[in-house]
């Protein structure tokens, strides 16, 4: 008796869904890519992200708290408080965190130079003000990010900020200058962009 071979199933191998990936938990940063990514984001005037990115960096908060925060929960009396206390979506739980001066100051440029008050989103999405960006959004920045600077961004992502140590913004790098904000047009204030010189 003949046994036709199926040509598809020949010719089709399986393939894994992870094959080339990397799977398990994201490495973390190393100070080199954190102070890459700081540089690169202040050169390009990109206010918002450089804020956002620092507090990322500095509360270890997952990209939906990061995304769901509030002027007030950082920043009460108008400029960036020492430390903050943040209920998780997630969990429910309360967790507290140190804020760098580094990041209290970028975090400060950015609500001045956008006008943020008590109340507001501290990231609010492009098209309403009255909405955070998402979760995904978040994502793509911070892939955005990382491809940037050179990095694979199938390898390094919100987990990796998550995972980065707090002590990574010891660095004998001179901080960020506290300068006036200039005068802002309306699309750098809807974008947090600086205007590049």
């Amino acid at each position: 008796m003949h046994v036709f071979e199926n040509p598809v199933a020949a010719t089709h191998e399986h393939m894994p869904w992870n094959k080339g990936k990397l799977t398990g938990a994201k490495p973390p940063f190393r100070p080199k890519h954190v102070w890459s990514i700081r540089t690169k984001l202040q050169l390009e005037g990109r206010i918002r992200d450089l804020a956002m990115f620092n507090l990322a960096i500095d509360s270890k908060l997952r990209g939906c708290d990061v995304v769901a925060l509030r002027v007030e929960d950082i920043a009460p009396n108008g400029y960036t408080n020492d430390r903050a206390t943040i209920r998780q979506r997630k969990t429910g739980q309360s967790v507290k965190f140190e804020l760098t001066e580094q990041t209290r100051q970028t975090v400060d440029d950015y609500l001045t130079a956008v006008g943020k008050k008590a109340g507001d989103f501290l990231f609010a999405g492009r098209r309403s003000p009255k909405r955070s960006i998402t979760t995904r959004q978040y994502a793509r920045l911070v892939s955005e990010w990382v491809t940037s600077i050179g990095l694979d961004p199938h390898n390094y992502g919100t987990h990796s900020l998550r995972r980065t140590k707090a002590d990574i913004n010891l660095s004998p790098h001179r901080q960020f200058e506290s300068r006036p904000a200039p005068s802002w047009s309306h699309e750098n204030r809807e974008h947090g962009a600086l205007p590049r010189h």
